[in-house]
């Protein structure tokens, strides 16, 4: 079954990678899926009775872009104790 979403709707819709990219309807390796890929990051969303899950930890298995870990709290790379690199005193 391929998606069947109101074409204004889907022309609103954005990818809730960093880049808000365009979606389009299915993935890569199968155009009639239930689902939305991003057309930056690659990551492919679920269509959920006919509501699209955008949520970056709700991205479909083995989508987007390979190696890349995605911070969804803080948007940055930070250790758990806040604080530095870990390697004080040098330069």
């Amino acid at each position: 079954m391929a998606v069947h979403l109101d074409p204004q709707l889907l022309e609103i819709l954005a990818c809730p990678c960093p880049r808000h990219a365009e979606l389009r309807a299915g993935t890569a390796s199968d155009p009639d899926a239930e689902a939305l890929t991003c057309t930056a990051c690659g990551r492919s969303f679920p269509v959920t009775d006919g509501i699209p899950v955008l949520l970056l930890d709700e991205a479909l298995p083995g989508t987007g872009p390979a190696g890349e870990a995605v911070d969804t709290t803080t948007g940055g790379d930070t250790d758990a104790a806040g604080g530095g690199s870990g390697r004080s005193g040098q330069r």
